[in-house]
């Protein structure tokens, strides 16, 4: 079940953080990295947070977390994350697709690593295509992926 989360409450922004330290810990290990910004992300900082949190449940258990940000028609992907317990369930498919047709926005966005073929061919699915590559200060290929909404 797909649900908005409310991350302002400090309990939720506790499940969402360990959400993420779980699956970003495996990504630094796929990206081959120690030095991965994402996990550097605190409890507190999700709670002040001002992007949309939806979650996906099982059990009562948060499984997975799609974080976004609407603004001027765009849809940013801002953060996908699955718990590994919940890895090759179709979780993040499910979130994908909930918010790209939840939501009115005339371009989505996202970003990941270049050597995150995973998400990239989770996002390819989805109509994604690529449209920039650069590499930040903290030395990780990224790529940028678009969709332009099928109104």
């Amino acid at each position: 079940m797909i649900n908005k989360l409310d991350n302002l409450n400090e309990e939720v922004a506790n499940q969402i953080f360990t959400v993420f330290q779980n699956s970003y810990k495996i990504e630094a290990q796929l990206i081959g990295t120690l030095n991965f910004p994402p996990l550097l992300r605190s409890a507190k900082d999700i709670e002040n947070s001002k992007t949309l949190f939806y979650g996906f449940s099982e059990n009562e258990c948060l499984a997975a977390v799609i974080e976004i940000v609407i603004e001027n028609k765009q849809l940013d992907i801002n953060s996908l994350t699955v718990d590994p317990n919940y890895f090759r369930k179709g979780i993040a498919n499910k979130l994908i697709t909930y918010v790209l047709d939840k939501f009115y926005f005339s371009e989505a966005i996202v970003e990941t690593a270049v050597v995150n073929t995973p998400a990239i061919n989770l996002y390819k699915k989805h109509g994604f295509v690529e449209f920039k590559r650069w590499i930040p200060s903290h030395g990780i290929e990224k790529l940028a992926m678009s969709v332009k909404a099928t109104l």
